[in-house]
């Protein structure tokens, strides 16, 4: 079974920066993706940003500039290195990966973007 291990979530003010890892249980090139996605209350859950296994990354036009999604291939870990933050980034964080129909995700972590 797939593991997916985020942490790095926490409160901070708009414009600050904040880092969000996320530990997976298996090497990352098995996966067609992974990357991480965020939820709101009362909303699906939606693509922030991802790798794909030739190392394309994709990022929602919301993030684009601000967010930077990279790896560390020996760890098995994917970040999210997010800077100035705004209030509307405030969301539960999820890391998602896909294998084949396969859909593995994190548990979340929280992020609150204070005004």
């Amino acid at each position: 079974q797939v593991r997916l291990v985020e942490s790095g979530g926490g409160l901070v003010q708009a414009g600050e920066s904040l880092t969000l890892s996320c530990v997976a249980s298996e090497n990352l090139f098995t996966f067609n993706n992974i990357g991480w996605y965020r939820q709101t209350p009362g909303n699906q859950r939606d693509l922030v940003a991802r790798y794909d296994s030739s190392g394309n990354t994709a990022y929602a036009d919301s993030v684009k500039g601000r967010f930077t999604v990279s790896r560390k291939i020996g760890a098995r870990t994917v970040y999210l290195q997010m800077s100035r933050l705004k209030v509307e980034d405030t969301a539960v964080y999820y890391c998602r990966a896909r294998r084949g129909d396969s859909i593995y995700w994190g548990q979340g972590t929280q992020v609150t973007v204070s005004s």
